[in-house]
């Protein structure tokens, strides 16, 4: 057929047209689409994971999202298995449940609701990703049949901080602490007063090993006879906690009683002491010379004029 060979002739042409004149355009544009179908790919299965979040210490469940029959001969052709990211939390073969190690005593697989895997309590190592594998036998071999991913998020919030006082190392200066413990990540201790950040002493930060929790105290001296409003601030990762210190200064101590009842009678006794002793001095004096004037001197001597 003429009109079809030249048409193919044609179509050929115009393919070596196409070949030499736009072949790096047209691979171009080719490598976008793979790339865009890859990335919306990745984007679909990201999407498809469930994302939880607890806090250290609280229980998680953990959905498999498998609809399972719990008849005798389907459980026995049921392969389960809980692994996070590339180790294995546990597994479910003919019925028996087998919990690796680092989970033992806080972990269950609950087979009422399809198999969610169960973790009381959450340690800050629980944190990453977790996923549900399902096998089940056909024509004498395993085959998977479902896989869910979970990703868990785990908290450590710091408390409150705890705010005591701890003596007077010199006069008219105290001294506080304030410590809390038990968050994550690595925190930083701040004293501020009126929004400026004073010298604390002795700030010290540790971490659990087994945990990895950490625990922050810091001590803070102040003058006593004035008044202070103290915040001390712990700030960890995008989170923050704090506690208010309140110090009035303590009055004046009232003057000493006994010491005006002393001043009072020092005043009135002493001069009262005074006028007595007087008094008894004059008197003493007035009696001395009325005595002199009594005294009997014998008889007058006769003059030497007289005669005998």
């Amino acid at each position: 057929m003429p009109g079809f060979h030249h048409l193919s002739k044609a179509s050929e042409a115009m393919g070596c047209q196409l070949r030499q004149d736009p072949p790096r355009l047209r691979c171009s544009h080719l490598r976008i689409a793979h790339l865009f179908v890859l990335l919306f790919g990745l984007f679909r299965m990201s999407s498809g994971i469930v994302q939880m979040s607890k806090s250290v210490k609280e229980k998680v469940s953990l959905p498999c999202g498998y609809n399972f029959s719990y008849e005798e001969a389907d459980m026995l052709q049921m392969r389960i298995y809980w692994q996070k990211d590339n180790e294995m939390v546990l597994s479910f073969i003919s019925k028996e449940t087998k919990v690796w190690p680092k989970y033992e005593n806080r972990t269950l697989l609950d087979t009422d609701d399809n198999f969610r895997l169960m973790i009381l309590p959450l340690f800050l190592s629980d944190r990453g990703k977790y996923t549900c594998v399902v096998q089940k036998r056909e024509k004498g071999s395993f085959v998977l049949k479902h896989l869910t991913s979970v990703e868990l998020s785990v908290r450590a919030d710091f408390p409150v901080p705890n705010i005591t006082q701890f003596g007077e190392p010199a006069a008219d200066i105290k001294r506080i602490m304030c410590f809390a413990s038990g968050g994550f990540p690595k925190p930083r201790l701040t004293w501020l007063e009126d929004g400026k950040e004073l010298s604390g002493i002795n700030t010290t930060v540790s971490q659990d090993p087994e945990s990895q929790l950490y625990t922050v105290s810091s001590k803070l001296d102040f003058n006593m006879t004035y008044n202070h409003s103290i915040v001390c601030h712990i700030a960890y990762g995008d989170s923050q906690v704090s506690k208010n210190f309140t110090w009035e200064k303590p009055p004046e101590a009232p003057p000493d009683r006994n010491h005006q009842v002393f001043y009072v009678i020092i005043v009135l006794v002493v001069p009262f002491a005074i006028c007595i002793v007087h008094r008894c001095f004059r008197r003493r004096n007035t009696t001395s010379r009325k005595g002199n004037n009594g005294i009997y001197l014998g008889p007058a001597e006769v003059s030497t004029g007289q005669n005998v």
